[in-house]
Parts: structure tokens; C-alpha cells; sequence
């Protein structure tokens, strides 16, 4: 698990593979203190197991993950945005990400406000259903909060600060650069409790106080919501 806030920026030194699979090699100091061989760091928002070394550490990235993410587009030189999986007891500045990736977008426009870059990245339908006006998005491991939502294009946009920026890869992307985006996860969960809720039976229905179909407004509001 993470939080979506960048520890730095790493840089890939060498792909080894092609089709079926590579190994990443990715030069960072900072995300290897403490870091032992199986562990997790998310690499541009997605969750490899890493082998670390002196001053870099390796990943396989397997054909599935190639093909859902923009890893597959990495060339060596390439900069990465890394973190550590989330600590027990550590402070909690993001929001939870599983480094589960959900569609691979792609920026659409990039328009300056004041201090900040507004941009807007397009996803598929399918993803756009879990993104909400002032909800948590991950852009490349980024956590971020959504500031509009178009169904109309199935786009989204992102405020970017300053620091975003200047700490995280972000200030690279351009209009048509791909990037990983992650919805929040408890969208997902809501989603699939609403469903299961509609469907359970009767008397389960009853007991829950959603004999109605689905939650209530009372059964919320019982359990604390």
C-alpha cells in the first residue's frame, strides 16, 4: 500500500527483455534505505517487487503490466517517480493507493493558472465512472485531487502546484504523453457494495435495514456515515 507522495525521482540505467517481460534497473538512493530484497515500490504509480543493489535496485515488470501501463514505454535515461511502500505509523499525506493501475490515460491539455498547471488527462468510460469533482486520483504514483470532471470527453483535470511539480515528473508530461492512472479504490469498493446490497436476499435486506434494494439513508446513518 502507499500514499501517492513522491519520495524522489529516480532514473532507469538499463531495460533488459522485450515482449515477454523486462527487467527494469533503476538508479535512486533515498527509497533503497531500508529497502530488502521483496519489497514494494511503486514505479510511476505501479507496484513492483524489487531486488535492491548499491545505489539502484531491479524489478520485473511481467507482460500484463507492460500492457495495462506506460512502463513499456520506458527507455533508459527515462525519470521515474518512486516511493516505498507505506510504513506502519508513518504520517499519511495521500491518500490510499494500491499501485494497482487502472487505465493507461493520456494528457490532453495542459493550461497555466496562476502558480498552477491545470491538466486534463483523458481514461477510458469505464474508469471515468469512478472519478469524482474533489476526489483523490494517482497520476503516475501521484496522489491528486480531481478538480473537474467531463463526461462529455471522459476527461478529468489536476491542479498542479509548484512543488508537484518540481518534485515529482509530472512537469515532464505534454499533450499525448501517456500516463498511469488509479482511481481511488474506495470508489470501487462503494460501487460493489451498492450491487451487493441491491442483490442480497430478503432477509439479509431486512436485518441490514435496506429491505428496500441497496443501502438506506437509515442504515448510514445507524453505522456512523
Amino acid at each position: 500500500m502507499f500514499t501517492g507522495i513522491i519520495e524522489e525521482i529516480g532514473t532507469v540505467r538499463s531495460i533488459r527483455g522485450g515482449g515477454s517481460g523486462v527487467v527494469l534497473d533503476i538508479e535512486a538512493s533515498r527509497v533503497l534505505e531500508g529497502t530488502a530484497t521483496g519489497d514494494s515500490i511503486a514505479v510511476n504509480g505501479v507496484c513492483l517487487t524489487v531486488t535492491p543493489g548499491s545505489g539502484h535496485f531491479t524489478a520485473d515488470a511481467m507482460p500484463e503490466t507492460l500492457r495495462r501501463t506506460s512502463l513499456g514505454g520506458l527507455r533508459t535515461g527515462s525519470k521515474v517517480n518512486l516511493e516505498r511502500a507505506m510504513a506502519y505509523g508513518g504520517r499519511f499525506g495521500g491518500h490510499l493507493v494500491s499501485g494497482h493501475v487502472d487505465a493507461c490515460g493520456r494528457v490532453t491539455e495542459l493550461v497555466r493558472d496562476g502558480i498552477a498547471m491545470i491538466m486534463r488527462v483523458s481514461v477510458p468510460s469505464d474508469v471515468l465512472r469512478y472519478v469524482a469533482r474533489k476526489g483523490s486520483v494517482t497520476l503516475d504514483g501521484v496522489s491528486l485531487t480531481v478538480a473537474s470532471v467531463s463526461d462529455e470527453d471522459s476527461s478529468f483535470t489536476v491542479s498542479l502546484i509548484p512543488h508537484t511539480m518540481a518534485s515529482t515528473t509530472l512537469h515532464l508530461l505534454k499533450p499525448g504523453s501517456p500516463v498511469n492512472v488509479e482511481v481511488d479504490m474506495l470508489a470501487r469498493y462503494v460501487e460493489r457494495l451498492l450491487a451487493s446490497g441491491a442483490a442480497a436476499p430478503a432477509s439479509a435486506q431486512v436485518e441490514n435495514g435496506s429491505a428496500g434494494g441497496g443501502l438506506t439513508e437509515e442504515f448510514l446513518k445507524k453505522y456512523g456515515f
